[in-house]
């Protein structure tokens, strides 16, 4: 048998850790060239258009007060375009986790809007990077994106659906907010708000759906959020809106976010919320990264997204940030503005910084009908029927996973909705793993080949070894019979202690037969781990492992 393969590197070549050290930082930025520098800020400047307003927005889902989403777009963004990977994707956070960000806080039974809900904020934000971190310390990157795109549709479609329906009270301007308390609820606080609809705030609320959805649609490079947060405000100012019964957000404080620290009390009843908010803040980040990159550029690395999302989250939580993820619809605007590095989120962040210091007044005037409006028209895509209809047309299993994750997120709330989700990718792995792949290949006399076609496992290996045993019976009998059998194991990249004693349980099964078993083509790493059995040194103490199936036939 061959020993492991060792790659020689030269003395001109530069060795892969150490440059691995150099571009963990800021890689986007490494060969910046002058002639980015004026796409870059206009596309930081585009995206702090709809980012901003958008983000305030997003704040209100939660029940937090709006200035929570503004600080969103500082320090998580800031971070993330120090660490990521993607060089265009603007990082603060999404309707899907300010939902879950919603549920969960009330799930931990604290109030809409108080004091305590911005503390445990913090608390959140930080669980919700501390995971992430864990999960990049463990290499978990390609584990998470094996969740199935079928179940994240169906949990952005009950997102979608629950913050929709809880956003009708306030764009018909009653006084009733159900965000986080499920869809039905919601339903119903709609039901009895009809009879007390505010006709100016309905109107407002129309004409705001029908611009962000008619220019998101005709012309798309127009920062839809920032002409209906201008036309809100200055009808306000002007109009006398509020006059007619338009209500507008509470004040917006001027200034910075101020470091805080986590409180300890709701840490336990937290965690559950944290853990699927982390999960989603990583596939959604990884699917825009990917979603966006062109062609040519450098492939996005899941751990180091995981990295960037989680020092994005855990930086943030200091500053009364929401968790971070990437947002599509922001980063569809900062690449469609031509941006070529991660400086257009510093502009971005720059942006968001002279709002906060200078804008405060001016941002309180803004009715409360137009941030419902933005969060309306942004969830109402989540729920795409086109995608559903795709994959009931080509995979009826994926789109009825779709759905029962759906159903769970309306009927039972989008953290079990979430749940239900990863045990159904689970299942699905566990299932797809547990597959038995044998193939009888090529006879010569009495060697006959056989090709085990994927790796295997603890779930897989013991109906591999029936499967070979049946292959050998089926071969044929008495002096047609075989008297080797030749296993290809070319696709076993790794092994473990049950598989190996499997095989060599296999072994002993055959020799009883009168069948001799040779091995062939194992892959080195797990040929390394092969070699520490005394079940496998004695194969090859015997001459019965080999190379390739082409000697063992010999």
């Amino acid at each position: 048998m061959t020993g492991p393969r060792h790659t020689v590197t030269s003395a001109s070549t530069p060795r892969p850790s150490v440059t691995k050290r150099r571009d963990w930082f800021a890689p986007t930025l490494h060969g910046y060239r002058r002639e980015w520098l004026g796409p870059d800020v206009l596309a930081g400047l585009a995206a702090g258009a709809v980012v901003v307003p958008q983000g305030m927005a997003y704040a209100t889902i939660a029940s937090l007060p709006v200035q929570i989403g503004l600080y969103s777009c500082m320090v998580p963004m800031l971070v993330y375009a120090l660490l990521g990977g993607s060089r265009a994707m603007s990082v603060s956070t999404t309707s899907t986790i300010a939902t879950l960000t919603a549920t969960t806080l009330v799930s931990a039974g604290v109030a809409a809007g108080s004091d305590d809900a911005v503390r445990d904020l913090t608390t959140l934000t930080l669980l919700v990077g501390v995971i992430l971190l864990l999960a990049r310390l463990v290499r978990l990157g390609a584990i998470v994106e094996n969740i199935n795109k079928s179940t994240i549709l169906g949990i952005q479609i009950g997102v979608g659906a629950t913050v929709a329906v809880g956003q009708l009270p306030t764009l018909l301007g009653v006084d009733s907010n159900f965000t986080g308390h499920g869809f039905i609820r919601s339903i119903n606080a709609v039901i009895e708000a009809l009879p007390s609809v505010n006709v100016p705030t309905l109107v407002l609320s129309v004409c705001s759906i029908a611009v962000l959805l008619g220019l998101k649609r005709f012309a798309p490079r127009i920062p839809g959020p920032l002409i209906v947060v201008a036309a809100g405000i200055l009808l306000v100012a002007f109009a006398g809106l509020q006059e007619a019964g338009v209500a507008v957000i509470a004040p917006v404080p001027q200034g910075l976010p101020m470091p805080s620290l986590p409180a300890l009390d709701d840490v336990v009843d937290l965690i559950p919320g944290a853990l699927a908010i982390a999960v989603m803040a990583f596939l959604e980040s990884a699917a825009v990264a990917r979603g966006i990159r062109a062609p040519g550029e450098k492939q996005i690395d899941s751990n180091q997204e995981l990295l960037a999302t989680s020092a994005a989250s855990i930086a943030g939580s200091f500053f009364t940030a929401l968790p971070a993820a990437g947002g599509f619809s922001q980063s569809a605007v900062n690449l469609s503005a031509g941006a070529r590095s991660q400086l257009s989120t510093l502009v971005t962040v720059a942006f968001a910084v002279l709002v906060a210091l200078f804008l405060g007044p001016v941002l309180s005037l803004m009715p409360e009908a137009t941030l419902a409006a933005m969060v309306f028209v942004a969830v109402v895509g989540l729920i795409d029927v086109p995608a559903l209809l795709r994959l009931r047309r080509v995979n009826r299993p994926d789109f009825w996973t779709a759905i029962a994750t759906a159903v769970v997120g309306l009927t039972a709330g989008l953290l079990a909705a979430v749940a239900v989700g990863v045990a159904l990718t689970l299942l699905l792995i566990l299932t797809e793993l547990s597959k038995v792949r044998v193939t009888v290949g090529e006879r010569r006399g009495p060697v006959l080949a056989i090709t085990v076609g994927g790796p295997l496992y603890t779930a897989n290996v013991l109906e591999t070894e029936q499967a070979v045993l049946a292959a050998v019976e089926s071969a044929g009998g008495g002096t047609d019979r075989p008297s080797v059998v030749v296993l290809d194991l070319g696709r076993m990249a790794t092994t473990s202690v049950t598989v190996l004693d499997t095989l060599a349980d296999l072994d002993r099964e055959l020799a009883t037969q009168g069948v001799q078993l040779r091995i062939a083509a194992v892959p080195d790493a797990a040929l390394l781990i092969a070699r520490r059995t005394s079940w496998f040194s004695g194969l090859e103490a015997g001459g019965r492992a080999f190379d390739d199936v082409e000697s063992g036939m010999r």
